[in-house]
């Protein structure tokens, strides 16, 4: 079918079946193999994953993190060593680092002095991208992680050679998974205009709603970079139902509402939504859902409409997104309290909790307990009352304490201004409290919805019974 986005070459059928090129190769020996990196911040998400993913391509590479985490634990199961703290000598050339690493840190500091090659995560992204030779880039405030995860999936079930990089942990294939060296799968982050060092030959714009505004001004600074994000794109899907994305020109579109791939028939039993996929106007295939909430029915076009791009056939496609069941902090169920479940989302941004808020209460008889940690200063500040009119729906929310991240303390965008306008919150700051005050309130047939995208997913489980055998 000759779309729209595909403004350049299409991929040839039988590139899918190629593994590892020699001109690849070329590539990895070039910017990783038999090199050393040193990677501050190892625990994070996506930190862990490239240092799994250059480990596996020839590199010698170690870490550390502030604190213990499954992620550290894992690379050390794996024997990528972990130091956990602040202070061990790096002896490294390449020092790998985040930009939630705080400028004063002892290791950076001592790294810079050093003179060694420092490398900010994005710009490793980039060149790990830069060696494969075909890239499927996934950007968005919402949606990255089902989305990219899906298209593993996908990719997996059409027996393509491929990589993955995960923002989270996909029950089957973790945060990296690689069956080769042909394809990469990744998410595009908006944060500091890091997808910028991504050259892809699809990029994926989920949506393009108002998000780091301690990066962008406003929505036109923002739209500006997911612009630019897709001229660095040979093709481009976007979703048609976002009112900026759809006037991107050259691009194949998806959406409930309109587009060139949509939902028709769209059923719903517990929260698992069914329906026909339709390429323009003509129906495909039905898919049946095994992960909970209509946000999923929009990632999974957005995933049908990349990988039609990519030359899947529509039964491939269908199979790889029925056997995603969801991803970790994506509406997990961690375990009960009280005799009531408690399940975690990642939500922090207001449209995110409005979303899982009406998936909670379309599966919940009772009273939705909501629990949420704001997650950094900036973002509470400036979307105040889009979060004060999403959590007043709410029955007496319960606010943690905020998540700084990588931000000093702003009064003004703490979880206490917060509270100070929800008259019916309450607010707590230690997971004795948190456990003490969700015991006063639930009830049975209730549910327990912690969202946030800090440690709350921790303090949730610390203070959460085991799951009952029947789950």
């Amino acid at each position: 079918m000759n779309y729209r986005g595909t403004k350049k070459r299409r991929i040839p059928q039988d590139a899918f079946f190629f593994t590892f090129s020699g001109e690849e190769s070329i590539r990895w020996s070039m910017f990783f193999e038999g090199k050393a990196f040193y990677f501050i911040g190892i625990g994070g998400v996506s930190m862990s994953a490239l240092a799994r993913l250059l480990r596996d391509r020839g590199a010698r590479v170690r870490g550390s993190d502030r604190n213990a985490s499954a992620y550290t634990r894992a690379l050390g199961r794996e024997g990528i060593p972990v130091c956990i703290g602040e202070n061990e000598e790096i002896t490294e050339e390449n020092v790998v680092y985040t930009g939630a690493v705080r400028e004063d840190h002892p290791q950076l500091c001592a790294a810079r002095a050093a003179g060694k090659h420092l490398i900010p995560r994005a710009k490793l992204l980039g060149e790990v991208a830069s060696a494969f030779p075909h890239v499927v880039s996934v950007a968005g405030c919402h949606g990255k992680t089902s989305t990219s995860a899906m298209l593993a999936h996908i990719f997996r079930e059409g027996k393509r050679p491929f990589t993955c990089h995960i923002g989270g942990d996909d029950p089957a294939l973790s945060n990296y998974f690689s069956t080769g060296g042909e394809f990469f799968v990744t998410e595009a982050c908006e944060f500091e205009r890091s997808f910028l060092a991504l050259k892809s030959e699809i990029g994926l714009i989920l949506n393009t709603d108002l998000d780091h505004t301690d990066c962008y001004k406003d929505e036109d600074d923002l739209f500006s970079a997911y612009l630019s994000f897709a001229e660095n794109c040979e093709k481009v899907v976007v979703c048609d139902d976002d009112l900026r994305a759809r006037h991107i020109p050259h691009a194949l579109s998806f959406g409930l509402g309109g587009g060139d791939i949509r939902a028709e028939d769209l059923k719903c039993v517990g929260e698992r939504y069914s329906f026909t996929v339709s390429e323009r106007g003509i129906p495909l295939v039905r898919v049946k859902m095994n992960a909970v909430g209509k946000v999923m029915v929009t990632d999974a076009l957005a995933a049908f409409a990349v990988a039609r791009l990519m030359g899947f056939s529509a039964e491939e496609i269908k199979r790889g997104i029925e056997s995603f069941c969801g991803v970790g902090r994506r509406f997990e169920e961690i375990g009960t309290l009280g005799g009531v479940p408690v399940i975690c989302d990642y939500a922090h941004h207001p449209r995110e909790i409005a979303a899982v808020l009406e998936t909670a209460r379309k599966i919940c008889f009772g009273t939705v307990r909501v629990v949420f940690q704001p997650h950094t200063y900036t973002r509470t500040r400036d979307f105040l009352p889009d979060f004060v009119s999403v959590l007043r729906a709410a029955e007496n929310p319960i606010i943690y304490k905020t998540y700084a991240a990588r931000e000093p303390f702003l009064p003004e965008g703490s979880a206490y201004t917060l509270v100070s306008r929800l008259p019916e919150a309450v607010y707590v700051q230690s997971p004795a409290q948190l456990k003490k005050r969700l015991l006063e309130f639930i009830e049975p047939d209730d549910l327990v919805l912690v969202l946030g995208a800090g440690d709350i997913f921790e303090i949730a489980k610390s203070i959460s019974d085991e799951v009952p055998a029947s789950r």
